[in-house]
């Protein structure tokens, strides 16, 4: 396989052999092959992904308000493989690393020296009953898929008031202020539109606390308040009727009791449950929940040492968002060429994550944290102040910088630290 190839045929080619073999075409995968390709160029490469499209997936929340339009997130998943480096359009369907093997999707088998695993993760549509029925109509939507995004956008403009209901599901999922971001920006919108006083906003979150890191919490609560929002804790979400316009959420009492709880509904934002992938989860590459076992600060497996993993499959204990792939995806390139040449691993993941909050139109709270909900902003100013400035990082430096510098293996970053704050 000569290393100008952009598509590999695995039905003509039954086994094939490379020296890198990256697992998913996402984010993580491609933003690895491209910095491969430019450190090391002599390395033959191939990317494993059975999708023909790929998606800026940090801009359907934007999509679901109105500011982006879905082809700004979407583009030719071959046009985004770096050259020379051979695209396998297949899944993968089982991984035997003691072999340094994977095997296909259509039967066939590829060997590698090394393997770097960045499938992502599966979106559990399945796991709210009735979802997948009702979802894209009803006053049933989700930013967590293209055109229910869409759909997102067209609830906002026809609500003329009443329950609008807003769920989030157990951690781990992408992106976890997501769920909340559209819920600020649809009251802001209603705000505007003259029927926020006619509405009632619930947001349901299975977990205990707005935000993961307490810091951001107190801005978060801001916006709560102002737009008047009701927030029902440990409410996870189960099923949804439709027609009948009912959700119907296990809810948590303070005592540890659990009751069943159903509500109406006008219009509901749904986030759906986000668990690790079945290859990945029946492989040997698998912690015992189902993710890629990995060092949170290498990235390299725990067990197999020509192993990495980095993005929504890792099993690292850091925000699953596209900030955090930037940083990881230098770390795995790095350290993996330092086990190729027989050196010492010396990069380390911190952990970085970062979510732009959007309260508002044109207003975001830029949390930015590392490992043990450490604040690490990139800019000295106070990261809980929502700021014009953060959207227009967030609506137009972060998509260029993601199309045309990360997933071109671009090695730029404004550097983020460690910094205090005072508690005022």
């Amino acid at each position: 396989m000569g290393l100008n190839a952009s598509v590999t045929d695995t039905k003509r080619a039954p086994h094939t052999k490379f020296d890198v073999v990256i697992v998913g075409g996402g984010a993580a995968g491609i933003t690895v092959a491209a910095e491969l390709r430019r450190h090391r160029s002599s390395l033959t490469l191939a990317v494993v992904e059975p999708s023909d499209t790929h998606a800026y997936q940090p801009g359907w929340t934007l999509v679901g308000a109105g500011v982006f339009r879905r082809e700004q997130t979407i583009r030719s998943e071959e046009g985004l493989i770096p050259k020379g480096v051979a695209w396998i359009k297949a899944a993968a369907a089982g991984f035997d690393p003691a072999a340094n093997e994977l095997s296909l999707s259509d039967g066939s088998t590829v060997s590698y020296r090394y393997l770097v695993m960045a499938p992502g993760l599966k979106l559990d549509w399945d796991g709210i009953a009735g979802l997948k029925e009702t979802l894209g109509r009803n006053g049933v939507c989700s930013n967590y898929r293209a055109d229910a995004a869409e759909y997102s956008w067209r609830c906002l403009q026809e609500f003329r008031g009443g329950t609008a209901l807003f769920s989030q599901p157990p951690m781990p999922i992408k992106c976890a202020g997501a769920p909340q971001k559209i819920m600020y920006l649809a009251a802001d919108y209603w705000r505007k539109q003259g029927c926020l006083s006619k509405s009632r906003i619930e947001f349901c979150l299975a977990g205990d606390a707005l935000f993961g890191v307490p810091f951001f919490v107190p801005p978060l609560k801001d916006a709560v308040q102002r737009y008047g929002i009701a927030v029902n804790y440990k409410y996870n979400l189960k099923a949804i009727d439709g027609s009948a316009k009912t959700a119907t959420f296990s809810a948590t009492a303070a005592d540890g009791t659990t009751s069943e709880q159903v509500k109406h509904f006008d219009m509901i934002h749904v986030v759906p449950p986000q668990v690790p992938l079945d290859v990945v989860k029946a492989s040997p590459l698998a912690n015992s929940v189902g993710w890629v076992d990995v060092d949170p600060a290498t990235l390299r497996h725990v067990k197999y040492d020509n192993v990495f993993g980095l993005g929504d499959a890792a099993s690292t204990p850091n925000a699953k968002t596209a900030a955090a792939v930037r940083i990881q995806a230098p770390i795995v390139v790095s350290n993996l060429l330092a086990v190729l040449d027989g050196k010492e691993l010396t990069a380390k993941y911190d952990g970085y994550g970062s979510c732009p909050l959007t309260v508002a139109y044109g207003k975001i709270v830029l949390a930015e944290f590392g490992y043990g909900g450490k604040i690490t902003p990139s800019f000295p100013l106070d990261p809980r102040v929502p700021r014009r400035s953060a959207w227009y990082l967030k609506t137009k430096f972060l998509p260029w910088l993601y199309w045309s510098h990360m997933l071109t293996g671009g090695e730029f970053d404004i550097p983020h630290k460690e910094r205090a704050f005072s508690a005022t």
